[in-house]
């Protein structure tokens, strides 16, 4: 009953907006202004009507329209009339300009000159003054400098384009004069510098467009004269990074956009000097990561955008921190976004849509959706999702409206997703191309074995001599994985303690790993085969969530580099090779020798047995190589019967192996697989050689034989000790009588018990007894007990 009066409020709903949409929208568009005739002596070939226009500050007029577009004049066309608003003089061959007939017009408030010929700003603005005129369009022309006071007969200007021009140079006064100018176009042109001084006689400029100038650096407090801007445009000028004074003195800034540039990271402290920054654009640009603090305590920002990051790989703890005013978040389009800490984002209380499409996210985990409290719809399609243990949240069940306490009251929230049914499953194999809001939570497993995803680390990566060589690696899983590395020398470095700060130089470990135990150990650095410590001259820095950096590469950190992520549950890999060239036009030639010149593992690898059991072995072996592919497998050895091979992975870094469930008083015999990475191939016979598998035998122990013997329980014995005494009671007891009562026949009794004492049946027992009978000497008495054959 309850979805009958869902599906008719839904259809109710359907058809009011269809009668507001038949009803009112012709309504509203039949009221907008149309262009009217304007009955006026018009120039030949041109279009005279009275048009609407809105000025700079958005201010609407009914504007007389001269249109001479796409007409290819050279010339100004006659007669033009004197009540002319807007000129429109685009796409013509124009190089030159009478002004007399512009100053002609004491209304002319619009002139659009675009895609013309001009090549000297003079011959626009030489004469008198135009005093009316607010916008001048110039873009698409072939003006290359602007002299001093360019602009000085156009006191009233708002607006001017000069975008798409070939403009190299600018007097420091070219701009002396417009006072009034609002916005300034100058973007796309081929400055190389910014000038502060620009910017001296723009006391109101409120937008400055200046993007696409091969602008490499912007000067310290060069904007500083611009109190009134509201918006600046920074884009594809090849900025590599920001002073930290760039951005002084625009305290009223609001909109920033750094679109298309050569960041590599986030220009923090920059940012920092823009207090009232609501909008901010980093999109396409080099970053690698998101890190701690990177917008911390931006108070007033309201929607931020990274998106379109070619080299984008993870998002870290806290990177987005106390920004109470942020409500859209926009981090699409990276391909190599693989990983989004779960403590991310903090104190985000008013963020409302997530969008995070066509990344290469596998999972969004439940943290982050806890955190945000306000998330009214989340964007996640176009990403290769496991459907597993972090994804509960987003279960069918879920998708449900649900109540969550907020104080004193009770309110539903319910995230939406955009777009559900692009939103699959890529893992697991049972559940591939399901819709994520399809999949109940009982299909999702309960806990999640560690993926490094692909994309996170490229398979090769070149590195010149003497620069800084950084590695990243990432994975999320439940238990949350810890991540160490493998060096071509077989180092392990890692994991990072809790303890360690951001870039102390990381622990030098090797493993001993086997099927059932886990040893870690210090390496001394005689131990390591390249001869160094990597607390030493050898400084390599694991940073906290998995990246490795390595500063002044030689030719000796040339080789196979694993990350390795693991948990409770399991473990992953990822290899990167990594080629050290000195001469950038050798780059080529350099990779390839690395590449074939060095050797993946020794030869001699020594492999052997340390110590046999019943049921185990454990296997050591020593390589001066990191073998990521390494392999052991086993076969136990009958002389009439065929038994199967096992084979296991043995994780890089790992040179001992405990191998158990063996059967006792049985020959084994054990190959170590010394494998290469995929893709590479041996480069001579010897390298073929070595890559044959090195092999032992042995056989496990005896099983232990118990010895028989005759235990009694403890209340066995008890009884046997209480009868033992009584008997001995008795016995003494008996004895006494017969000392009193039967002397004679005593030494009867003695003489005949003496005699059977020569016989085998009878067992001798000494025993000496203490009587207390001062007139008897002590003496040794022979108890016999007789034995049956």
């Amino acid at each position: 009953m309850r979805i009958m009066r869902l599906t008719l409020v839904l259809l109710q709903s359907q058809c009011w907006l269809c009668v507001f949409l038949s009803v009112c929208v012709p309504a509203v568009v039949g009221s907008l202004p149309h262009a009217l005739p304007w009955h006026v002596s018009c120039p030949v070939r041109c279009v005279c009507q009275i048009k609407p226009w809105f000025s700079p500050d958005s201010a609407y007029h009914e504007a007389p329209t001269v249109d001479c577009n796409d007409l290819l004049l050279t010339k100004l066309p006659l007669p033009i009339p004197l009540n002319t608003h807007t000129l429109r003089l685009q796409s013509n061959l124009l190089s030159e300009l009478d002004t007399a007939v512009l100053h002609g017009l004491p209304n002319l408030t619009d002139l659009d000159l675009s895609q013309n010929r001009f090549s000297h700003v003079k011959r626009i603005t030489q004469s008198s003054s135009l005093p009316s005129l607010l916008c001048l369009h110039l873009e698409e022309n072939h003006l290359s400098h602007l002299p001093e006071a360019s602009f000085s007969s156009l006191p009233a200007l708002q607006e001017l384009f000069l975008s798409h021009n070939n403009l190299r140079s600018i007097a420091p006064g070219a701009f002396t004069g417009l006072d009034f100018l609002l916005r300034l176009h100058i973007n796309n042109n081929r400055l190389t510098t910014i000038d502060p001084q620009w910017f001296r006689a723009l006391p109101c400029l409120e937008v400055l467009m200046l993007g696409g100038n091969p602008v490499e650096a912007l000067p310290e407090r060069g904007f500083l004269a611009l109190k009134s801007l509201r918006s600046l445009v920074l884009g594809g000028m090849g900025l590599r990074g920001l002073a930290e004074k760039a951005l002084e003195g625009l305290d009223g800034l609001e909109s920033l956009s750094f679109y298309d540039n050569l960041l590599t990271k986030v220009p923090t402290q920059a940012l920092r000097r823009v207090p009232g920054l609501k909008f901010l654009d980093l999109n396409k640009n080099r970053i690698k990561l998101i890190e701690t603090g990177d917008f911390r305590d931006m108070v007033h920002l309201k929607e931020l955008g990274l998106n379109n990051m070619e080299e984008l790989v993870s998002i870290e703890k806290a990177a987005l921190e106390n920004l109470p005013e942020l409500t859209k978040l926009e981090i699409t389009n990276n391909p190599r976004l693989s990983y989004i800490h779960p403590e991310a984002f903090l104190q985000l209380s008013r963020l409302e849509s997530l969008m995070l499409n066509s990344n290469s996210l596998s999972a969004l985990h439940q943290s982050i959706m806890l955190s945000l409290p306000s998330l009214r719809e989340v964007s996640l399609h176009s990403n290769p999702l496991r459907c597993d243990c972090l994804f509960h949240w987003a279960a069918v069940e879920a998708s449900h409206p649900h109540t969550e306490k907020e104080t004193d009251t009770q309110t539903a929230r319910m995230v939406r997703f955009i777009q559900p049914q692009a939103t699959l499953c890529s893992e697991p194999p049972e559940l591939r191309a399901r819709r994520v809001r399809e999949v109940p939570s009982r299909e999702m497993s309960a806990s999640c074995l560690p993926m490094i995803p692909t994309s996170s680390l490229p398979s090769y990566v070149g590195v010149k001599e003497g620069s800084k060589l950084v590695l990243h690696c990432r994975a999320l899983a439940d238990p949350q994985p810890k991540l160490y590395w493998v060096t071509p020398s077989g180092l392990k470095l890692g994991p990072v303690l809790n303890h360690t700060s951001k870039g102390s130089p990381a622990p030098c470990l090797k493993t001993s790993k086997g099927l059932n135990h886990t040893s870690t150990f210090s390496i001394s650095p005689s131990q390591v085969h390249d001869g160094t410590s990597c607390n030493t001259s050898k400084f390599y820095r694991l940073l906290p969530e998995g990246t490795l950096e390595i500063k002044k590469v030689t030719s000796s950190e040339a080789g196979l580099y694993t990350c390795v992520a693991e948990n409770a549950l399991g473990a992953d890999t990822r290899t990167v090779t990594v080629g050290v060239h000195s001469r950038e036009k050798k780059r080529k030639r350099g990779m390839a020798a690395n590449l074939n010149g060095f050797p993946l593992f020794r030869g001699n690898v020594r492999f052997e047995v340390r110590e046999v059991g019943e049921h185990y072995a454990i296997l050591s072996w020593q390589s001066g190589r990191n073998l990521p592919s390494t392999r052991l497998s086993w076969q136990a050895l009958y002389s009439n019967a065929h038994t199967p091979t096992y084979t296991t992975r043995v994780l890089a870094g790992t040179q001992s192996f405990n191998l158990t469930h063996l059967q006792a008083e049985t020959f084994y015999r054990v190959c170590l697989h010394l494998g290469i990475s995929e893709g590479a191939k041996p480069a001579s016979r010897r390298s073929r050689e070595s890559k044959k598998p090195q092999c032992v035998s042995f056989r496990t122990k005896d099983v232990t034989e118990s010895q028989p013997s005759l235990q009694l329980s403890p209340e066995l014995t008890s009884t046997a000790v209480t009868l033992l005494l009584l008997a001995i009671i008795l016995l003494l007891l008996a004895g006494q009588v017969w000392d009193t009562d039967l002397g004679e026949g005593a030494g009867k009794l003695q003489s005949t018990l003496l005699q059977e004492i020569k016989s085998p049946k009878a067992l001798i027992i000494n025993q000496t007894t203490k009587r207390s009978n001062k007139h008897q000497p002590k003496q040794n008495e022979k108890l016999l007990l007789v034995q049956d054959c």
